[in-house]
């Protein structure tokens, strides 16, 4: 059996941890710039207020609703799922972290084993260790646990079992909401007379490869129970690592583009000497907007691609070769929402050396090694490159955030 532990109503489940006075409330987190809803607690979901509604259109019933609203804080919730996960490890050897608040389980156990009781034990344990509720669905395949996870969330226990007979769970379950199977292959299926998961699973397998795909066709077996998707390496090394985000307003400075792509290659060289690998080289881009005065300019992005002499994990080298070809990225006249960085040919293991290259550091190395640990004990960003800027106004706004209060030492909560 496979087990999906999912977080309920993840972002609004964390702010709620340290601020009870928002339970029960209708309470919605906002995207990046607090742009649009992201998550919603299920009182919010009650107003009829979907998911992806701009701030802008709610502002004005803020007060009449009694909703409230918070910035993304995913410092935060990034740390709370790191904590769901070690609890996780507790109780099985494998844990397949899916998605920031999703996890395939893979408990050592025969078919005859209680699960409904080993599920609402986790689902106790995570509530009473970490303060997050969850839905833990329990099934013979990956596909059937999504299943199954969904109709646990609703359930009174919070866990569901499939049973043998799965006929009996998904012959009316709609189609597009099978995993994989979104609202364009749901139209496809459907103009062929596949309009339940149930159907989708006795249509034939030969036929939906020939007519669809075989990544189709697995699913199809995976309703059935035929096991397809099997685990993945949780431990896999990243291909590549990116960081970008959108600018709190307009940026028409290129000093405020420098200081915010420093910012960024910073961030990703953290993440990639955490997997302890290195970069041959980095693709940095910027996004401008479209122009409707005094005349019309199409919007746009300016990229450039950086090679280093020699694959790193050093963000000060990272800086120096990406410094002279910052400018190609800058149009005087232009405001511009956004940039990015993603580090490309990622290495591990012993570097290959060419007898041309320039020296590498060592003294950088242990210099990065120490920066990296003071920032994971007083609070990410501690210790910057200073030519990240000190005021960074261009960060994108978050008005409404919560503290850092289980990564910043400033922000941890005090009891009295």
């Amino acid at each position: 059996m496979i087990g999906l532990v999912d977080g309920n109503n993840f972002f609004v489940s964390c702010e709620r941890i340290f601020d009870k006075s928002l339970e029960g409330k209708p309470v919605a987190v906002l995207s990046s710039n607090d742009g649009c809803v992201i998550a919603r607690s299920y009182e919010f979901k009650a107003l009829g207020i979907a998911m992806g509604t701009p701030y802008f259109k709610l502002k004005p019933d803020i007060a009449r609703l009694g909703i409230i609203l918070r910035s993304g804080n995913h410092e935060l919730y990034a740390d709370i799922s790191r904590r769901v996960m070690s609890v996780l490890a507790e109780f099985v050897p494998d844990v397949e972290q899916y998605s920031i608040d999703e996890a395939f389980i893979w408990p050592a156990y025969e078919k005859n084993f209680d699960w409904q009781t080993f599920g609402s034990k986790i689902r106790s344990t995570i509530l009473k260790w970490i303060g997050i509720p969850c839905g833990i669905g329990f099934a013979p395949t990956k596909t059937l646990a999504k299943i199954a996870n969904h109709i646990g969330k609703k359930s009174p226990t919070g866990v569901f079992v499939m049973p043998n007979d799965i006929k009996s769970v998904i012959e009316n379950l709609p189609v597009e909401e099978v995993w994989g199977i979104g609202r364009n292959l749901s139209d496809k299926l459907k103009r062929r007379g596949i309009y339940t998961a149930w159907q989708l699973a006795s249509y034939g397998d030969e036929k939906l490869h020939k007519v669809f795909s075989i990544g189709v066709a697995r699913t199809a077996m995976e309703l059935r129970g035929i096991q397809c998707y099997e685990e993945e390496d949780f431990n896999a090394l990243s291909q590549s690592i990116s960081y970008s985000r959108c600018y709190g307003e307009p940026v028409v400075d290129f000093n405020d583009i420098a200081e915010s792509v420093s910012y960024y290659i910073g961030r990703a060289a953290e993440k990639l000497r955490s997997e302890r690998q290195r970069a041959s080289g980095v693709n940095i881009y910027s996004v401008y907007y479209p122009e409707y005065k005094p005349y019309r300019l199409d919007g746009g992005m300016s990229e450039v691609v950086v090679s280093f002499p020699t694959s790193t994990d050093d963000t000060i080298e990272m800086l120096k070769a990406v410094k002279p070809h910052l400018p190609a990225l800058f149009k005087q006249g232009r405001r511009y929402k956004k940039s990015g960085v993603v580090f490309w040919g990622l290495e591990s293991g012993a570097v290959q050396l060419d007898m041309f290259a320039p020296k590498i550091n060592s003294t950088n190395s242990k210099l990065f090694e120490a920066v990296d640990k003071l920032n994971a004990r007083y609070g990410r960003r501690a210790l910057v490159s200073l030519s990240e800027g000190l005021d960074k106004k261009w960060l994108a706004k978050r008005n409404m955030a919560s503290p850092n209060y289980t990564t910043d030492w400033n922000d941890i909560p005090i009891v009295h």
